[in-house]
């Protein structure tokens, strides 16, 4: 289990020592001899830190409520070559894993490493299984509300847009300088009714998604068609639309689902980037199968809305449903694959998606 692990300590034989032992068990290590340090090396990256009661600039107990401030899954493992009862009851209150006394032998300090890792991923466990439920919650309610008010909604819809088409005939039977005032509010009428039905189309496939018909897809010639479509977008918005596909391992699935979920990614990558921005769309093969990653050069995503951005109806936008990444985790899903976000190193998000090798 390959864990991602904070030694805060000033000793650098000991720090020399364990990383050194760490790092053979196949773990990602990082030290710091100060508090200040470890909160640069630590912010949203730490599982389990290992940290020094006294510090050259600060107090260890304080450095773990701030470490788990910063990463709320984390843990901490206190050292002490000074043990009191004030000193431990204060480990308590900031939320310690453990209280060490200094010397401790290695195994001991292993054992106690591996019983936090092992917390943190219950932890994570838990909070996902969590969010699942709420998500089957939310699909289920949308299922009743969509069965209900689908043909309620969409038979309104159909008549108003007759009825301007209609209007439309008989305005362009005026006189030209008549028509222009009169056209313009049409259609603006019009693309809002669109809007309301593509919302409309959103609630229905969420709700009752396609069945999958599995064939061979090339991903690279996909990815191409893809980018083709939006280049004409990206270059009126001034962002720089990059495709980089390569011939890789094919995959298994339906090919104009999976156009919907890469079309959907781009399109939120353009609208992050901004004028001026960059969107890199780019594929490879593994073990694992085909990788896709969908770069863009935006803000990023804030801490507190990750978890969120596939729940139905979270949306960050003045105007949108909040299914299209929803429903592209559907579709990925489908496919026996997965979509996570990351870090791109166009300096805002990336989105990944994994399918499995045909």
């Amino acid at each position: 289990m390959t864990a991602r692990l904070l030694i805060v300590e000033d000793n650098r034989d000991f720090v020399a020592n364990l990383t050194e032992i760490l790092i053979d068990l196949g773990h990602e290590v990082r030290s710091a001899d100060s508090c200040k340090k470890a909160l640069e090396l630590g912010r949203d990256w730490v599982q389990v830190a290992l940290v020094d009661l006294r510090l050259p600039d600060g107090d260890g107990t304080r450095l773990a409520e701030e470490l788990k401030d910063e990463n709320p899954d984390c843990e901490v493992v206190l050292l002490t070559g000074h043990a009191s009862v004030e000193s431990a009851a204060a480990a308590v209150r900031a939320g310690v894993w453990d209280y060490l006394i200094k010397p401790c032998a290695t195994p001991d300090l292993l054992a106690t490493l591996s019983k936090a890792l092992r917390h943190v991923d219950a932890q994570i466990e838990r909070r996902d299984l969590a969010r699942r439920a709420q998500r089957a919650e939310k699909l289920a309610a949308v299922g009743t509300l969509t069965a209900g008010l689908s043909h309620e909604i969409r038979n309104p819809l159909n008549a108003a847009a007759l009825q301007l088409t209609v209007l439309e005939r008989r305005l362009r039977k005026l006189e030209p300088t008549m028509q222009a005032p009169l056209l313009e509010p049409l259609t603006l009428v019009r693309d809002e009714i669109r809007r309301l039905e593509h919302i409309l189309q959103d609630f229905l496939q969420f709700a009752r998604p396609a069945h999958v018909t599995m064939r061979p897809v090339a991903i690279d010639e996909l990815l191409s068609r893809v980018v083709a479509l939006l280049r004409s977008d990206a270059e009126r918005r001034q962002i720089e639309l990059e495709c980089l596909p390569r011939r890789a391992a094919g995959a298994s699935g339906d090919a104009d689902q999976l156009r919907q979920v890469f079309m959907n990614l781009t399109l939120n990558a353009l609208d992050a980037a901004g004028p001026g921005g960059k969107v890199r769309v780019e594929n490879f093969s593994d073990a694992d199968g085909s990788h896709i990653y969908v770069d863009d050069s935006g803000p990023g995503v804030a801490p507190e809305q990750r978890d969120r951005l596939f729940e139905p109806f979270f949306t960050t936008k003045a105007q949108g449903s909040g299914l299209g990444l929803p429903i592209s985790h559907a579709i990925v899903s489908q496919h026996g694959g997965r979509i996570e976000l990351g870090r791109s190193a166009l300096g805002g998000a990336r989105f990944e998606v994994v399918l499995p090798r045909r």
